[in-house]
This record gives structure tokens, sequence and C-alpha cells, in this order.
């Protein structure tokens, strides 16, 4: 009776624990739902990769040039919030050490200007949550530049059927980068069994910003790029803007040190000389993080009205309630197109293609045309939604988060920006000519950008109610 008894409690209190951390509180400043700013200095960053049959493929590459010389310019701040940074990667194919280079440029400001306030943010992915060490990392702090890695316990549990046994049994035995001895699957130094166990927690600080000063004021960054060599031929998008919104932004980046109990001071005194708004722009952006992005992409989808076009470019497609948006918009006569990752490549290692090639065949048989990005090895990692309206007007939403619950119901943390346009501003011309680019298909274009559905289609039920059951139970890593 008593080892029942025992049994019933610890199930009691495991049940309870996830439950709670499930449904708790979010940490103060987290689901940022800014306010529509002047839209200052825009420039539209693109990264793609072009593969010309047999050749050698091209990089072209815009976003961490910028950010490189975003930083080589900073005068007094620099905060980068970046969530893969290491240089993992897959053998065999061309590849840029973007997380050596990131390191280098940091250590060379902070070298040339002692007093400067650098501050680097990242997700504790990179040192597999405690179990293995980061040269970067190390070599950052040396130079006197701090590295959070961000505190992810207080964030809400994203897989509850591992989590609640997690935060009984397991969380509080610590970790450590020296006692490695299982193979490190995501680099070469070994690492603990606590680190396994951490892994199925599925959350982590997903963003990807940067917050420079320089001369001409203060300059933000919103991207889905990771300074990671795995991901160097991925394609991705940014957006570098200046104004009141980057103190909105630099605000979402407070919250999360506050949240891994880091120093803000920092941040407090940059905020101190920012404006808080603004005006010398027809056009907007508004800063929205976490859920604010759902909320934001449903607005975009479900106003838009017969005759208007919907262009979405994206690496996970799963999230019910954008699925069944977009779906509704194009009941409504929406023109809609859908480019998707097919989800078969990650690092070297070959995926199932779930959940992608599921929502496509569920947008597909509602008439909706859907294609697939044209990679060899590498990810069509872009998070691009373009709205142009019949009558002119024009929105974007771009930024670290995919549209799969993780990424947008607060599980994750995430930044996006929305900006509202015209159809025929360079920052939306530049966006919609990226679209067209990658949409595009043969015959007689080279390169191929693009496959029809039939390429990578998976009509399988027994798949599609595994990518159903694991959207809704986070028993996946999208």
């Amino acid at each position: 009776m008593t080892f029942k008894l025992l049994i019933a409690l610890i199930v009691l209190a495991i049940t309870t624990t996830s439950l709670y951390h499930s449904l708790k509180a979010l940490p103060q400043g987290l689901a940022f739902d800014g306010k529509e700013q002047p839209l200052i200095n825009p420039r539209l960053l693109i990264d793609r990769t072009l593969h010309f049959g047999n050749e050698e493929p091209r990089l072209d590459q815009e976003i961490f040039a910028e950010i490189f010389d975003m930083i080589a310019n900073a005068q007094h701040f620099v905060l980068v919030d970046m969530f893969l940074f290491n240089d993992s990667r897959a053998d065999g194919s061309r590849q840029i050490p973007l997380a050596r280079q990131l390191t280098d440029a940091l250590i060379a400001r902070k070298g040339a200007h002692p007093g400067m306030d650098i501050i680097v943010i990242s997700d504790p992915i990179n040192t597999v949550y405690g179990g293995t060490t980061s040269l970067h990392f190390q070599q950052l702090r040396q130079a006197g530049i701090p590295v959070v890695e961000t505190r992810l316990g207080p964030l809400r549990d994203s897989n509850p059927a591992w989590s609640g046994l997690w935060r009984v049994c397991c969380q509080w035995t610590g970790n450590s980068a020296s006692a490695g001895w299982l193979p490190n699957a995501l680099g070469e130094k070994p690492v603990t069994l606590r680190s396994y166990l951490a892994l199925p927690n599925f959350k982590a600080n997903h963003r990807k910003t940067l917050v420079v000063d320089s001369a001409d004021g203060f300059t933000g960054l919103v991207t889905s790029a990771n300074p990671h060599d795995g991901s160097s031929r991925h394609s991705n998008i940014g957006l570098r803007f200046g104004g009141p919104a980057v103190a909105d932004l630099l605000r979402t980046e407070r919250a999360v040190l506050a949240m891994s109990g880091a120093d803000t001071a920092a941040v407090d005194n940059a905020l101190g000389s920012l404006p808080d708004s603004g005006s010398g722009s027809p056009d907007t952006i508004r800063i929205i993080t976490e859920s604010a992005i759902r909320a934001a992409a449903r607005d975009i989808i479900g106003t838009a009205a017969p005759g208007d076009r919907l262009d979405l470019a994206i690496f996970y497609l799963s999230h019910r309630s954008l699925l069944n948006a977009l779906k509704e918009a194009h009941e409504r006569g929406v023109d809609i197109r859908v480019l998707l990752d097919a989800n078969n490549d990650a690092f070297g290692l070959k995926k199932s293609g779930i959940p992608n090639r599921q929502a496509a065949m569920e947008l597909n048989r509602a008439g909706i045309t859907v294609r697939w990005c044209h990679t060899e090895g590498e990810q069509c990692h872009t998070k691009l939604l373009v709205r142009r309206d019949s009558n002119g007007s024009a929105q974007l939403l771009l930024g670290s988060a995919n549209f799969s619950r993780r990424n947008l119901d607060d599980l994750n943390l995430e930044t996006s920006a929305h900006v509202r346009s015209d159809s025929n501003s360079d920052t939306v011309l530049k966006a919609s000519g990226f679209f067209e680019e990658q949409w595009r298909h043969g015959p007689g274009d080279v390169p191929v950008m693009s496959l029809p559905y039939e390429a990578w289609a998976d009509e399988s039920r027994l798949r599609y109610w595994q990518y159903r059951l694991m959207e809704a139970t986070g028993l996946s890593t999208f």
C-alpha cells in the first residue's frame, strides 16, 4: 500500500508540474506587441543559394555582410541575440565560417573600443545545455564581452509529456562540460547523458536580432539567419531599420536578459538615449514577438480580400489556425501561393518531410498552389509573408518565426517585423521580387528555383495524422 501511495504521489507531482509549467504566466516583456512606428532607412537583406546543374552552387549573401558592417561601425553599443552560434557543419558542402567571423568581428570591435558595451545572447543548445564548451563563447568572454545563455526554464513547456518528468527528476542535477562520455550529435566533443535528457524539452531562444549604435544613431536588424556554419548556405531574409522601432526591439531583448538573470544596465542606458516615437515616413514597422506574431499573421491573412495576393515562403508550416486561415482566404477569392522547404535535409541528415509535406497536401487539396524550394542539401529557411492588395497597399511579415505551434504559441522566443507599405516601395519590391525568383521554374529558367507539388508530395494519411499528433502534443521539434 505504501509503495502504491508513493507511485501515486510521484505521478501526481509529475502531472501537476507538467500542467503548471504548460499554463503558467509568461515572463514580463514576452509576447511583445509593439505599436506601429515609422519605418526609417529600411534595407531588406536576402541570402540565397543558386544551383546551375553540375556547376558549383553560387551563394549570394547579404545578411551577415550587413551585420559585420553594422558591428564595425558601432560606436558605444552592440547587442546580438542569435539562436545557433557554432561552427558545426555537414561534410561535403561549401560552407562559410559564420560563427568564427562573428566572433572575430565582435572581439575586434571590443579591442578597438574597450569601453564599448557589447552583449551576446544565445541559446544553450550551443553548449548542448551545459554538456560541453563553446570556444566562441570562451573567447568572447575572455575579451570582456558577456555571453548570456538564455535561461529557458521560465518559458512555458512545449513538450509537457516529457518536461513534467524532466522538472521533477532531472533538471536539478546540474551538468558538466568536462564529464561528457556520449557521442555529440551537434558537434565533436562528447556530452553527458543529462544533455540528451534536456533535448526533448524542445524549447529555445530562436531569435535572430542585432542592435547597434553608430554616428547616425541606433539601428536594428531582424532576420531568419543564424551565425552557424552548417546554416551558411540556407536561403534567409532580414530587415535593417532605424528610428524608434529600434527602441522596441531593444525592449524585447531586455526582457530576455531579465528572464535570464543577466545585467540589464547597458540596455537601460541605451534605451535612455532612444526615442519612443517619431515621424518622417508613411511606411510603418511594428516589432512583435512570440504569440503577437501569430496574431499579426492571422490578421494579414484573415483580412485579405478578393483580388489581393498572399505569397508565403517559409521553412515550417504547421500551425492549424494559419492553415485554416489560408484555406478560408482562398475560398474568399484571395490569390495565394505557398513556397515550402521539403523538410528533406538537416545538416547532412535526411528528414521525414513532416510537417511541410502534410501541410502541403492539405493546401493542395483545398486548391491552393504549392511549390517546393529546389534545394541540394541546404534549407529554404526564409520566413516571409507578403501581402499585396488590389489598391496598391502592401504588408510584410518576416523574422525568426516559423508558422508552427512552437514558434507562435508562446513556447519559443521569437522576433519578427510587421511592415506596412505600398507595393511600389523598394522594400516591398525587393521582397516580392525575391519570392518571384524563388518561385521560378522551368523550362527555360536557369537556375531552376522551385519544383511542383508533385515532386515531394506525400499523400500518406498515416503521416498526416502523425503530423497532427506531433503538432498538438509538442512531441516534435517544429
